[in-house]
């Protein structure tokens, strides 16, 4: 079977270095940070007082008041940046090409801020107070469901649930959907609302996110001193079709999207398998897939969550594939700034790793002081680096074992 060449032509985003895709990057590149202090849940009931929320988000920007009333935050970020990708992309989904236009957005745990409400208002008030719309803006595949209804796609629809891979998988997912010929176009990504006590207390009592309450410190990836992630919300949404639909409707092109690899570890619901074996795997079928050697790749952003092991077995992953290689490449995440998106972090970051080809830029990890003898790679360290970008490399590792890598390369 052919396959059919797939390109990037639209990006959208609300993140917590910026609500729209401009800002988000300008600020990326100027080292800003947007970890604060949480103000969405009591700092005083968590060993962890710092989050990466978005500001000044206002849905009525992005959709109807009363329709946002019944979306779950994350499925509001989701519309939000699928509009801001189809105007880039300068697509409006006719009838003529609705049913070849379809939808894959990823989240990894849903509407879990809605859960929490609601159930608080069974437990105080019982059953009769519970919203009718309860189950629609808790379940993950919502923020799909929500995009495709406003917008008026009709092909496949479908969400990825691989925690925070969910959205490296559903771009991965809904590139092969238009690769092998079941769909033309895909609004695909991640998006993501988990700013709220349960999470905050599930990942506390993991002990998987920092104490540190410097913002700018706190997320410090590959840093010897790291000592765990700040957590983060948004969406990240990008716009794919085929090479021909692209050149017909004059569209403007990013990036070509090559290659795509997904593995499991088969080894332990939270920490990576031993030496980022099933990482290495991951990134491998992404090259294969993109039939490119590892030399060919100059930037990597890193999954990098600033936890003493993702960081260490990333960095062993990277130069079990790359070899003499994996020294020459940039390399660097961007959690540093943007904090950890969950399952929105793989459609942030593939945002990124376009835009590091378009500008030819690779943006920093920042907070960097002390050198970690087990992560001696080119982190990109603190500053910008501007250099040739013709391929990038973005990689997402999420509980479960779930790994998934995906190739951009310059059109």
């Amino acid at each position: 079977m052919t396959k059919r060449r797939v390109v990037v032509t639209g990006l959208g985003t609300v993140s917590p270095i910026g609500n729209d895709v401009k800002t988000m990057w300008d600020n990326l590149i100027a080292g800003e940070v947007g970890i604060g202090p949480v103000t969405k849940v009591n700092p005083d009931e968590f060993p962890t007082k710092l989050a990466a929320e978005l500001k000044d988000f206002d849905p009525a920007n992005y959709m109807d008041k009363k329709e946002a009333r019944r979306m779950d935050l994350f499925t509001q970020y989701a519309v939000a940046a699928s509009k801001m990708a189809l105007d880039d992309a300068k697509l409006e989904i006719t009838d003529e090409i609705a049913d070849r236009t379809g939808v894959w957005i990823g989240s990894g745990i849903g509407g879990m801020t809605t859960y929490e409400e609601q159930f608080r208002k069974f437990l105080d008030k019982g059953q009769r107070r519970v919203s009718p719309f309860f189950v629609p803006m808790m379940i993950p595949d919502m923020a799909s469901g929500q995009v495709s209804i406003t917008f008026g796609a009709k092909g496949i629809n479908s969400c990825t649930v691989t925690a925070c891979a969910s959205g490296t998988n559903s771009i991965g997912d809904a590139f092969k959907v238009i690769e092998r010929g079941d769909a033309d176009i895909m609004i695909t990504g991640g998006a993501e609302s988990p700013i709220n006590n349960m999470a905050f207390a599930g990942f506390s009592s993991m002990k998987a996110m920092t104490t540190n309450e410097d913002p700018n410190t706190a997320s410090r990836p590959f840093d010897k001193n790291r000592d765990g992630f700040i957590m983060g919300e948004g969406a990240g949404i990008l716009i794919l079709e085929t090479l021909e639909s692209a050149e017909k409707r004059g569209a403007p092109i990013y990036a070509e999207i090559t290659g795509y690899g997904s593995t499991g570890d088969a080894h332990h619901i939270t920490a990576p398998a031993p030496d980022g074996e099933g990482a290495a795997r991951a990134m491998q079928q992404a090259l294969n897939d993109a039939e490119m050697e590892g030399t060919s790749v100059d930037y990597i952003n890193a999954h990098g969550t600033s936890t003493e092991y993702n960081d260490k077995f990333e960095t062993m992953a990277v130069k079990t594939i790359f070899k003499d290689h994996a020294y020459k490449l940039g390399m660097s995440s961007t959690k540093s700034m943007t904090g950890h998106l969950l399952g929105a972090a793989g459609g942030l970051e593939a945002i990124i790793s376009i835009l590091s080809i378009k500008h030819n830029i690779m943006p920093p990890t920042t907070n960097y002081e002390t050198p970690d003898e087990d992560c001696d790679l080119d982190y990109v360290i603190n500053s910008p680096r501007e250099t040739e970008v013709n391929v990038a490399m973005s990689n997402s590792l999420g509980f479960g074992g779930h790994n998934a890598s995906l190739i951009f390369k310059k059109y």
